[in-house]
């Protein structure tokens, strides 16, 4: 007889659960870290910053620029 019937219990919730506590002190220990480094280190953390838009610009730029190719293709 399946114990999961009787008991109403799935083994996956309790992994489901594990699994989002982890993300939550991930999240928490990541925000931390973040404002840590800004009140910490202000100047490197806007060269930081900076470098990410600077990478997220580029990358749009290129798939721009690889659509635009393409319709002209």
């Amino acid at each position: 007889m399946d114990c999961t019937l009787v008991t109403g219990a799935d083994p996956r919730l309790g992994r489901a659960r594990s699994m989002a506590q982890a993300k939550k002190i991930t999240m928490y220990i990541l925000v931390i870290f973040v404002l840590y480094t800004i009140i910490d280190q202000p100047a490197r953390a806007a060269d930081l910053v900076q470098v990410g838009f600077e990478g997220i610009s580029n990358a749009a730029k290129s798939v721009g620029k690889f659509m635009h190719d393409l319709a002209n293709h």
